[in-house]
Formats: C-alpha cells, sequence, structure tokens
C-alpha cells in the first residue's frame, strides 16, 4: 500500500431548500494516486452522502467536474491527491463551486445557465458554404485546420470564464468567443458578418483585459488567449 494522507476539506455548501450557505470541514485519509473525486466519492460513501457535487466522464473530456479548489477553477478528475499536495504547498483544501452560474447545491452549478453565453456565440455553421463543384464535399486542408485544430479540443469546462478578470462583467467567456473565432477560420462557414457581428458586440472581445489567465488555467492546455488576440486583430487565415 502507498502512503497515505491526511486531508482537510473546507468545502462550500448550499442548502436551496433552506437557502443557507456554509463551509464544511471534512477530514479524510486518502493515497496518493486517487483523484479529487475519488476524495469526495469516499466521503458521500463513509461520512456524508449528502454531500452534492457533479461529474460524468472522469477523464477530462466532458467539463462536468469543475470546481475552484484552492482559488483555482480545475477538473476534480484530473488533479491527483499527490499532485494538489505538490501544486499547492499544503494537504488544506478549500473546495468552491464554479461562479459563472448560479449554484444548485454545493459544488453543483447550473451549466445550462453558463452555456447560454455559449451558445449566443453560435458554436456551429451558421451557413454552410457551397461544396466545390468537384468531389461534392467541401475539404480543409491539413494547413489549414492547423492553424485552429487547437481550439477545437475545447470542452467548455468553463474553467477559463472562472478565472477571466472580465466574464462576470458583460462578456460572454472566452470559451464563447474561442467558439465563434473557430469558425471564422473554418471555411465551410459562409456567414462571416454575421460571426463579426458577434465578435466585435458590446458583450465580444472588446471586453477582454488580456490577462491571459484563460490559457494557465485550461484543462486542455490551449493557448486561449491567442485565439482571443486573433480575434481583436482579425486574423484568420
Amino acid at each position: 500500500m502507498g502512503k497515505l494522507h491526511s486531508l482537510t476539506l473546507k468545502i462550500h455548501r448550499y442548502d436551496p431548500e433552506q437557502k443557507k450557505s456554509w463551509i464544511q470541514e471534512y477530514n479524510v485519509e486518502v493515497g496518493g494516486m486517487l483523484r479529487f473525486t475519488d476524495v469526495l466519492r469516499k466521503i458521500n460513501q463513509e461520512q456524508d452522502p449528502g454531500l452534492a457535487w457533479t461529474s460524468s466522464c472522469e477523464h477530462a473530456q466532458c467539463g462536468s467536474c469543475g470546481v475552484v479548489v484552492n482559488g483555482r477553477p480545475l477538473l476534480m478528475c484530473e488533479l491527483l491527491v499527490q499532485n494538489a499536495i505538490r501544486k499547492f504547498k499544503t494537504t488544506t483544501f478549500t473546495l468552491k463551486p464554479l461562479s459563472i452560474a448560479p449554484v444548485l447545491r454545493d459544488l453543483i452549478v447550473d451549466l445550462p445557465q453558463a452555456y447560454k453565453r455559449v451558445h449566443k456565440a453560435k458554436p456551429y455553421i451558421i451557413k454552410p458554404a457551397d461544396p466545390p463543384p468537384e468531389g461534392g464535399e467541401h475539404r480543409i486542408l491539413p494547413h489549414t485546420m492547423e492553424s485552429y485544430v487547437q481550439a477545437t479540443r475545447c470542452i467548455n469546462c468553463f474553467c477559463c470564464a472562472e478565472a477571466c478578470i472580465s466574464s462576470h462583467r458583460h462578456f460572454l467567456g472566452p470559451n464563447a468567443m474561442m467558439a465563434n473565432i473557430v469558425r471564422l477560420f473554418d471555411p465551410r462557414e459562409a456567414s462571416k458578418k454575421e460571426r463579426f457581428d458577434i465578435l466585435y458586440a458590446d458583450d465580444g472581445i472588446a471586453r477582454c483585459h488580456t490577462s491571459e489567465a484563460c490559457s494557465f488555467v485550461c484543462p486542455k492546455e490551449i493557448d486561449i488567449a491567442h485565439f482571443i488576440a486573433l480575434g481583436k486583430e482579425a486574423k484568420f487565415s
């Protein structure tokens, strides 16, 4: 058996029926290779079945287990206990729900509300360009795809929006802006004007303060600030 670590978790709780908020402390002994989703599951099984949190794939592909740990937004399924101790230099961790949407209970937030920002950016092809006559399909050349393929790895976990110093001030948020910018690169998108209208609207990239916090916290290691900068400079080729 590997080394056990004695952790103290200070978790922000919220009861919607009583409209009551408080911080509850849990002490657990866990192995270093457990993820924070495993730690919370252990708390549910051994101490408090009422502690509410959420996860789905637990492979950093769905983004549903995003929380704020010691001030940093991240995915709990990616954070190993031993790495957390090394990163934060402590065995005491404060867990808060993301603030990008209303809290439903404890660490669970209303993600459909957060997704309204992304939907406003229209993360899909609005008007497909006519395919070339030869072959009957629209092909994207590798060198064209290379210019924006990194951005397509976004899973909309909203960690970037949580870290962004602008996203709570009438800004759609870095992930929403990037979803729009990706389609400006995409040669299949014929509705470029509508895309630019979204990009340069009052809640568009003019609200970005270029802190680059979005890139710093992205679990998929996307340089989101780079794409936002391209949007500001209108460089899409």
